[in-house]
């Protein structure tokens, strides 16, 4: 009996140590897989769902030795193929408002956007800028729909040596991950006249590869810190992003209810300190009309306390045309809520306004114009009427000049037109760039010509 009750007491001290060992491996291998989401997959994991492919089709001319023959045969399609071009982007607002590259959408007739979980939409495209190459899309969808938008860093929480990471969707394969450190703070892109030197972009050593272009290069928080632009070719491991201070810049010109919806606001909001204020304001503008002075600080925008200029702006964006929103600032020392009316752009830039700072009457170039003038496309807003002994007149305009720019920004629209007019005091001179169609026999010459006036 008593060497039974000792075998049988062995046994059951070998099972609680076989039961403690199991345990152990199991706390072991969790453990093991734990430690393989390190900060760089977490970081992944946050922002990865923000990432897009951009797929674009430009229609180019491809022109024949035969092609009025085929042109007769096919039709007006012949020699007009769809040229496509792949890239990346980043969605930084949940309404589906996504960052890229302007060179990745540029001229495109359509643009395609294929989501990290493999939905596919259409996207139109809404504004940008070669200033700094960035451009603003929109997800067309069928109904309001959410998504996920990356966090942004700090314009000045960079760290040199800091590890990042560049994110792309290239060719729509799904998300790719390349990992190094921040170089360089301050890169300039080379150009023709000038070599590499210190300012503007960031350098990494993380790989950009073909089609990560517009993809976001991010922190090992899982923040944007820049948008992966370019490579140097003539180095390995060389790798240019535009940084979110430049990124923010664009968006604070771009991201606004006057671009993205076409309403006036008509005030500008700059990130100072750890406050938003009021940069500028526009005369005449509901902003201005409402009561908005330079300087106030905002608390905040209806029912939500912004952040960012981003946040600012969505808020202003959300607001319907004729609707208020109301804005609460801080007034040296004194709380101060004010209402604001947005209204069309088109309700007060026109050409009503033109003619009253300019005393010219413009329309808009139209395809029988283009065919008097023997097929020469020519872009901009015809000259249809001009007041005796006005601006216009004293500067030499007459009917049939087309106006193409105003002070070097080109103008093709009376709205765009109209508010460069308005940016003007009375008493200011303004540069005309004008298209002067000047008949020499039987031939139509066009001459380039600039002329100034005064605005009224």
């Amino acid at each position: 009996m008593k060497n039974t009750a000792r075998v049988v007491g062995d046994s059951g001290i070998q099972h609680f140590f076989a039961l403690i060992l199991c345990l152990c491996a199991a706390e072991s291998a969790i453990a093991a897989e734990d430690s393989r989401r390190d900060a760089t997959v977490r970081a992944v994991e946050s922002a990865m769902p923000s990432v897009v492919n951009i797929s674009t089709e430009t229609v180019v001319e491809v022109h024949d030795p035969l092609e009025n023959v085929f042109r007769d045969f096919f039709g007006r399609y012949w020699g007009r193929y769809p040229q496509q071009s792949l890239g990346s982007g980043v969605i930084f607002d949940e309404e589906g408002y996504i960052l890229t590259n302007l060179h990745v959408v540029r001229r495109a007739s359509r643009i395609t956007v294929t989501l990290a979980d493999g939905r596919i939409f259409e996207a139109k495209p809404l504004v940008g800028t070669t200033k700094t190459d960035v451009a603003l899309l929109k997800l067309v969808t069928a109904k309001d729909e959410k998504f996920q938008a990356v966090r942004f860093a700090k314009a000045d929480d960079l760290l040199l040596g800091e590890t990042v990471l560049a994110l792309g969707n290239p060719f729509g394969l799904g998300g790719t991950v390349t990992k190094g450190i921040l170089s360089s703070k301050a890169r300039r892109p080379p150009t023709e006249v000038e070599s590499l030197a210190v300012a503007d972009w960031l350098q990494t050593d993380a790989a950009i590869n073909p089609g990560n272009s517009g993809g976001p290069l991010v922190n090992i928080k899982g923040e944007l810190i820049g948008l992966n632009v370019a490579i140097f070719k003539e180095g390995q491991g060389i790798g240019f992003a535009i940084p979110i201070s430049r990124v923010t810049e664009a968006l604070t010109e771009l991201f606004t209810p006057e671009r993205m919806k076409s309403m006036w606001f008509g005030a500008r909001i700059e990130a100072r300190g750890k406050g938003l204020t009021v940069a500028q304001i526009e005369p005449e503008s509901p902003a201005e009309l409402a009561g908005l002075k330079l300087g106030d600080r905002v608390i905040r925008v209806n029912n939500t306390s912004p952040e960012s200029v981003i946040e600012f702006n969505r808020e202003i964006i959300a607001t319907n045309s004729g609707s208020h929103v109301r804005i609460t600032v801080d007034r040296k020392g004194t709380t101060e809520t004010i209402n604001v009316q947005l209204i069309p752009e088109s309700a007060f830039f026109n050409d009503q306004l033109i003619s009253q700072k300019l005393g010219v009457e413009l329309k808009k170039v139209t395809p029988e114009m283009i065919s008097r003038m023997g097929n020469r496309v020519v872009e901009g807003l015809i000259v249809t009427d001009v007041e005796r002994d006005g601006p216009a007149d004293k500067a030499g305009l007459k009917e049939g000049h087309i106006l193409r720019g105003i002070n070097g920004e080109a103008v093709d629209q009376v709205l765009k037109a109209a508010q460069l007019v308005h940016a003007k005091k009375s008493g200011e001179r303004i540069r005309l760039n004008l298209v002067v169609p000047r008949s020499i026999g039987h031939f139509l010459q066009l001459l380039s010509v600039d002329r100034e006036a005064v605005v009224r």
